[in-house]
């Protein structure tokens, strides 16, 4: 066993915060090395003949945190091979102090015993100064490394290292997407010493000429307006829970996964128009009602007990994983070709052998969609034309066909001949890599234009759709497409 490192706390302020088993054991260390002198307590302990050696000078070597810590460790490290140390820290061991996780993590590796004592973190005095109770849930966050996801906004929010306004500043940025703009945040400077600054400002100012150090916490309070959580997931599951229990919507609470397909179908084409219009905030609200109806399925589940929305998360989560082992493991991939044929083969290796290809394409897709996807199947194990040219031969056979049943009366065989004709146009256009849904789409929205000037037209002259002949109208369309509708 080489030597050991002896970690201590500073406490969060001044020397009366420090208890006096820590003044003792700082008054008799001779090998004593502090992560940073710049704390309340520091001074008066000079004040008293305390000898150190600080790290002050290696901040200044490196603009990223991680490798401050990593240097002041290996340091620390290498000075205990041979003698025994103690090191100081800012409030408690183990309290928003990465050197000490660093320590305990290496030490064993070079055979070093790790001793923490005592030492008062900030928390108990920032509690104290805010009057909060902690048992109501809270979240110490660091602010140097402060993620979105990781805020959890019903609760208390302290984030520490906030000691300059660059961080400062990204902490705002980071909050603003979590937070009205405007929402009151306190920052908290030295709680429980003589110095101690509390400040209430609104978000938006917190990097405003704020006089910050490396004694500044920010106490972000909980949300407790539903309307100021809108933003959360949880918050959505929570409404949808709401609609349909027993003090919920009569019409939500009626629903069952059948009723509400033709609702999800609605709104996947209310969505996909406003991509084809790229109407930004329209999508922004169709990808809403998207989502609506999965939470209703979602919610169906869980009412009957068979699953839940965690469910389904946990399902497409692993899917994603599972299926890019280029992202996620150790495969290499050199182009969007090999990531797609890497997606099939794990996604048939999921599959039942046994079954048929065709069965890969989603039951409940429209026709058009579903023609397109069987024949791409089948295209892809030889069954398929050589090239556009031999389909549209077909297309003309099946053309001949349907005008021969045409002249006959039995409607069976005319919806037989019309489907086979609508199916060899979609090989067709399978052949030259335009997706059917998205021609057919783009001809509705023609049509929607081009007939909405014929509306406008009929109504200018004050005349009824009636007074006039198809011909007529056709003049109006033909105007409508020499003015580019």
């Amino acid at each position: 066993m080489n030597g050991e490192i002896t970690v201590i706390g500073l406490g969060p302020g001044g020397l009366e915060q420090l208890p006096l088993g820590i003044y003792k054991l700082l008054k008799q260390e001779r090998l004593l090395f502090l992560r940073t002198k710049e704390h309340p307590v520091v001074a008066e302990l000079i004040d008293e003949g305390l000898s150190f050696e600080s790290f002050d000078d290696i901040y200044e070597k490196h603009d990223d945190f991680a490798k401050v810590y990593e240097e002041i460790t290996q340091f620390l490290l290498n000075k205990a091979e041979n003698e025994s140390i103690t090191y100081a820290v800012p409030g408690h061991p183990l309290v928003a102090e990465r050197t000490v996780q660093l320590l305990l993590e290496w030490a064993p590796e070079r055979d070093i015993m790790i001793r923490i004592q005592g030492g008062q973190s900030f928390l108990d005095p920032l509690f104290t100064s805010l009057k909060i109770d902690p048992i109501e849930g809270f979240q110490l966050l660091d602010g140097t490394s402060l993620q979105r996801d990781e805020i959890q906004i019903r609760q208390h929010v302290i984030i520490g290292q906030v000691y300059d306004a660059f961080v400062a500043s990204e902490v705002k940025l980071t909050l603003m997407e979590k937070y009205p703009d405007d929402y009151e945040v306190f920052l908290v400077t030295a709680a429980g010493s003589k110095e101690e600054k509390v400040r209430k400002l609104p978000l938006y100012e917190l990097d405003h000429d704020m006089t910050l150090d490396n004694l500044t916490s920010l106490y972000v309070p909980p949300i407790v307006e539903q309307a100021q959580a809108y933003k959360e997931f949880s918050t959505l599951r929570h409404i949808i829970t709401d609609l349909r229990g027993p003090n919920g919507c009569p019409w939500d609470k009626e629903q069952t996964h059948l009723s509400l397909k033709k609702y999800l179908i609605e709104e996947a084409y209310e969505l996909l128009a406003a991509i084809d219009q790229d109407d930004i905030e329209n999508m922004i609200e169709e990808l809403g009602d998207v989502l609506l109806q999965i939470m209703l399925h979602a919610q169906i589940g869980e009412d009957e007990g068979m699953f839940s929305i965690e469910d389904v998360l946990e399902s497409i989560s692993s899917k994603m994983v599972r299926r890019h082992p280029h992202v996620f493991g150790d495969v290499t991939v050199r182009n969007a070709e090999e990531v797609t044929a890497n997606w099939n083969e794990i996604k048939a290796m999921e599959k039942n052998r046994d079954a048929s290809i065709l069965d890969q394409a989603e039951k409940g897709l429209p026709a058009l969609i579903k023609a397109y996807e069987y024949q791409k199947r089948a295209g892809k194990v030889g069954f398929d034309w050589g090239e556009a040219q031999e389909a549209w031969e077909k297309v003309k056979e099946e053309l001949q066909e349907f005008e021969t049943e045409m002249a006959k009366e039995d409607k069976q065989e005319q919806i037989k001949e019309l489907g086979d004709l609508l199916f060899a146009v979609v090989n067709v256009s399978r052949l030259l890599n335009i997706h059917p849904e998205e021609a057919l789409a783009s001809t509705n929205e023609k049509f929607s234009r081009r007939f909405t000037y014929i509306e406008k037209k009929v109504r200018e002259s004050g005349k009824s759709f009636e007074a006039y002949t198809l011909k007529q109208l056709d003049q109006f369309w033909d105007e409508a497409k020499e003015k580019g509708l």
